[in-house]
């Protein structure tokens, strides 16, 4: 229930004299209501009494009553005044404690930044130190290996050098004897001349290459590769902290496409709607637009494509052709990402197809307009799709959604706008 007081306005709390909450508040014969001493100093210094709010003359100066309805609501009214006042005051305590405790927060944030940062930069600088140590005493090794090779074939050369330097000789001995007329020395010299040298079976002596097997690359290549993998995942969980409840606007939607009532879904029908043929409708292109933008900042969202043979989404510059035959992402118009006859693509000015390793269910879009960069994730994957990078934004971008052609109920399942559960 209203107290007394919340039913009176507060003028009829003021003296007419001082305009201030009534003192001691007394009433004239005429009915009229003033601070005690506000009337009786008005009083004091005019020849005849007069009613300050009537103008009614008294020929004698009339006795004043206490106003005791007035002074209690007065009373009252300073008393909830007072009330006010200490809850107002209790209000902007609370709120100086909440911005102490919010400035606190940011303290221990920047201390626990500043000191992750300083951990990150020393674990990095020992990994860092470690790689270069590894790579050092790798390249060592395989040298070393290079070295060993290389003094095993000089030995074999030695050998081989050795002996061929004795047949050299043997055989110009033989030369030598062929040309002698001594014939008994030749008859002499022939049994031991003849016989060949005893040498080395060098049939199976083999100097083996050093053989590349990668192992190393390899091993790298999958520590890159799990280190990348727990960024994009960091990376993913930021750009979630900028979504934004995304519905599909149904003024641009093309009249072959059903929109659900929450603007989350859109498929495909043949039947066409008759739909006013407004500026922003599409009539060629089955695709429709969002209705939030994006003209600074970020801006992300999530796009449900499980069981979709064919699709493509992304976003679009708001001022793209809607009625012709926009060939979509020409003219670096459109950022998007798509599926068809089991491949991926990107549509921008210079279309790619690619395979992933794994079907995505739910793809995120992310905007970053200063940035100029657009980017898609395979969200439970946690995985980076593509990046579009170094875009050039000059106007507002809006989410565009194309569900593609149902062709014999084979494209029926909806595009559908998926909720974003960010957590830490």
């Amino acid at each position: 229930m209203a107290s007394a007081t919340s039913l009176l306005s507060e003028d009829q709390f003021l003296c007419s004299i001082c305009l201030d909450v009534f003192t001691d508040p007394v009433s004239t014969p005429c009915g009229h209501s003033f601070c005690k001493n506000c009337i009786n100093e008005h009083w004091d210094i005019i020849e005849q009494c007069q009613c300050p709010t009537c103008k009614k003359f008294y020929y004698t100066r009339p006795e004043l009553e206490v106003n005791i309805f007035i002074s209690e609501m007065v009373s009252q009214f300073r008393q909830e005044l007072g009330e006010t006042e200490a809850e107002i005051q209790q209000m902007i305590q609370k709120r100086n404690l909440k911005i102490q405790e919010i400035k606190h927060s940011v303290e221990l944030s920047k201390e626990n930044t500043d000191k992750e940062i300083a951990e990150d930069v020393e674990a990095f600088t020992k990994l860092k130190e470690s790689v270069e140590r590894c790579q050092a005493r790798v390249i060592k090794m395989i040298e070393e290996k290079q070295k060993l090779t290389e003094k095993q074939a000089e030995g074999f050369i030695k050998e081989l050098e050795k002996e061929i330097s004795e047949l050299k000789k043997r055989n110009s001995e033989l030369e030598k004897l062929s040309h002698s007329e001594d014939h008994f020395n030749v008859l002499q010299s022939f049994q031991s001349l003849i016989a060949v040298p005893p040498t080395k079976d060098w049939t199976e002596v083999r100097v083996q290459p050093l053989s590349y097997d990668g192992k190393v690359k390899t091993a790298l290549a999958e520590m890159v590769e799990k280190l990348k993998n727990m960024f994009i995942k960091d990376e993913l969980m930021w750009a979630q902290k900028y979504a934004v409840d995304v519905t599909m606007d149904p003024d641009t939607a093309h009249p072959k496409l059903i929109l659900s009532d929450d603007g989350k879904q859109v498929h495909h029908v043949d039947a066409k709607k008759n739909l006013p043929d407004n500026p922003e409708r599409f009539t060629v292109g089955l695709c429709v637009l969002g209705k939030q933008s994006v003209s600074s900042g970020r801006f992300y969202f999530e796009v449900q494509v499980k069981e979709k043979p064919e699709w493509f989404f992304g976003v679009a510059r708001e001022s793209i052709n809607r009625k012709g035959l926009n060939t979509v992402s020409f003219k670096e118009s459109y950022w998007t990402l798509g599926l068809k006859n089991e491949k991926y693509f990107i549509l921008s000015d210079t279309p790619a197809v690619f395979s992933l390793k794994s079907k995505p269910e739910r793809v995120g879009a992310f905007v970053d307009y200063e940035e100029g960069l657009v980017s898609f994730y395979d969200v439970d994957a946690a995985a980076l799709i593509y990046s579009f990078t170094r875009c050039s934004f000059n106007e507002k971008l809006l989410p565009f959604f194309c569900p593609c052609f149902n062709q014999d109920g084979k494209n029926s399942t909806p595009l559908i706008i998926s909720t974003v559960h960010y957590t830490e």
